[in-house]
């Protein structure tokens, strides 16, 4: 019988918003890792809640509906009770479906190929999607690919900003265990968390944190990190089973 392959008591740095970071680190510690949970993006709800709840109230107008992440069912979804039954939702990954399921919305799209906006378009639903109502929940700031892909294959967009994303203002929590050589992974799960870690980091931080393993999801978050110097970047299968596996993978070889 071979021995169960665990994470040895490696630290390994989730910088996923708060409350996705909790499954994850749920995972890491089953498997034997120790998380530190620095959430690298703030989701906060919105300053103006009156589209919003426009939106909400008018759903049965709409053919589809899309939520970009998990975040955007949370503050998108509304009362479930009201979900009309006949409207799709899609999502870009299990994660968000699931998210979607949780409310009780079970008719659901998710992508064959990449859990993004493009993974989306490739949707055989998005193909012929002329005169159709689509609302797209998101939080501010989100990338415009999906709403000008389908406005532009003759679509009715409207775009819904259901929450915010802020920075942590400081990283007092992520300084000490990098100087004490407590974290020995780093997942990045966005550019945007990337990009405010450096942010906030001092130079000696951010010097620590290029150095180590850091394992994401999607190529282009790769790309920024080795724009900042990122040194040892892993590219992983999607959401955070595939974080997990690469992790696994990982420490096995060590």
């Amino acid at each position: 019988m071979t021995d169960r392959v665990t994470l040895r008591g490696a630290g390994i740095l989730i910088t996923r918003p708060a409350r996705q970071a909790a499954g994850l680190a749920r995972e890491v510690a089953a498997l034997g890792g120790t998380p530190v949970i620095f959430p690298a993006v703030i989701i906060l709800p919105p300053d103006d809640r009156s589209k919003l709840l426009e939106v909400q109230r008018e759903l049965s107008n709409y053919d589809y509906a899309v939520f970009v992440s998990a975040n955007a069912v949370e503050y998108g979804v509304g009362d479930a009770a009201d979900w009309p039954s006949k409207l799709i939702a899609f999502a870009p990954g299990p994660g968000t479906a699931a998210a979607l399921a949780a409310f009780g919305v079970t008719a659901v799209r998710t992508p064959q190929t990449s859990m993004d906006s493009e993974g989306l378009l490739a949707l055989p639903e998005f193909e012929k999607v002329s005169g159709k109502r689509i609302v797209i929940f998101r939080g501010g700031d989100g990338r415009e690919l999906l709403g000008e892909t389908l406005a532009a294959r003759g679509a009715h967009i409207d775009h819904i900003e259901c929450y915010r994303r802020a920075k942590p203002s400081r990283a007092d929590g992520l300084e000490q265990p990098l100087r004490e050589d407590r974290i020995d992974a780093v997942t990045l799960t966005s550019s945007e968390g990337l990009d405010n870690l450096w942010s906030i980091l001092s130079a000696d931080g951010r010097r620590r944190l290029s150095a180590i393993p850091a394992f994401m999801p999607h190529a282009r978050i790769a790309e920024r990190a080795r724009s900042l110097g990122v040194s040892k970047i892993i590219v992983t299968q999607p959401a955070d089973a595939g974080l997990v596996a690469a992790l696994l993978e990982y420490f096995a070889a060590q």
